[in-house]
């Protein structure tokens, strides 16, 4: 087969024929005309939440969005949930909820397998379906207005269930990193699925980036500093060139081993509170590397009227 001929196909129906080495400057905004955001994930419960706000006060650095209760919703109390709420909402911060229920929960035990986690992180069965949906229901009543997602087929029930009016329509719904997906077709089927936002996998390169910016409007979650388990990669210095080509982007800090021992419902409080306060530390090197070096990228200030901003 000539690879000429299938680039050609791949452009007719609106896909790059190539990754974009040429990186082409991104002209596309989040509705506030700004190009980055900053998102700190592990947010796990409400005293990490509070180390975040005091240092983002400290640093007079934004925090726009947390990924947060990856340990799973549902091993937080309404109190607790309650309380986090309302926290977030008083310092204008997004909150993306981690709902409990997920494949690693089930008794199915394939995906604990090397070779049967490359199945990737889908729920198993209808029954799972229902509990995920339940514990994404459960948070909504209590005020939150964003969740994470790593299942294709759960974001379009999801975004059904939006038309049928059973889920408010200011829900947003972020693709996570675990589905896996790392070329334009997947970026534009998530998109057409109603993602909100997503996670492509963390090992991208510019051309990559610029070839997925190219075909899709939604803002991409890009990991900047990723934890060991996943290559333990620091790409600071590239956050310039990563905003030029990607933008609308948030960019996403996970230092740590693995997100499989760091975010466990008997991690240390304090230790992720400490590594919270590191995590906009970052935020504010990265934000003075782009000032330095690509003055024209702006960054949203605090709360800009499109987040997914709990109501409590």
């Amino acid at each position: 087969m000539n690879l000429e001929r299938v680039r050609k196909a791949l452009e007719k129906l609106g896909l790059p024929g190539r990754d974009l080495y040429e990186l082409p400057t991104s002209e596309k905004r989040f509705p506030d005309g700004c190009h980055y955001r900053i998102e700190i994930s592990g947010v796990e419960r409400p005293n990490v939440l509070e180390a975040v706000i005091k240092e983002s006060e400290k640093r007079d650095m934004p925090v726009h969005r947390l990924i947060s209760m990856v340990m799973g919703s549902t091993l937080l109390s309404e109190k607790e949930l309650r309380e986090f709420a309302q926290m977030a909402a008083d310092a204008k911060m997004e909150v993306i909820v981690t709902p409990g229920p997920r494949p690693t929960w089930d008794v199915g035990r394939q995906i604990i397998t090397s070779e049967g986690a490359l199945s990737g992180l889908r729920h198993r069965g209808a029954d799972q379906l229902a509990y995920v949906i339940a514990d994404i229901m459960r948070a909504i009543d209590i005020g939150f207005r964003g969740f994470l997602v790593t299942d294709e087929g759960l974001l379009w029930v999801l975004n059904e269930l939006k038309k049928m009016g059973e889920i408010p329509k200011d829900v947003v719904f972020k693709v996570s990193i675990f589905a896996g997906h790392g070329n334009p077709a997947g970026a534009k089927v998530l998109e057409m699925l109603g993602a909100s936002t997503f996670n492509p996998v963390g090992d991208l390169t510019l051309p990559q980036l610029a070839a997925m910016r190219k075909v899709i409007n939604i803002p991409m979650d890009i990991h900047v500093y990723l934890f060991d388990s996943f290559g333990g990669f620091v790409r600071f210095y590239e956050c310039p060139e990563i905003i030029r080509v990607a933008a609308p982007c948030y960019f996403k800090i996970e230092p740590g081993p693995s997100v499989a021992t760091l975010y466990k419902p008997w991690a240390n409080p304090d230790h992720l509170a400490f590594l919270a306060r590191e995590k906009v530390k970052y935020a504010e090197i990265i934000r003075d590397i782009v000032e330095k070096n690509y003055p024209e990228a702006k960054l949203s200030e605090r709360g800009p009227s499109d987040l997914a901003i709990p109501k409590p």
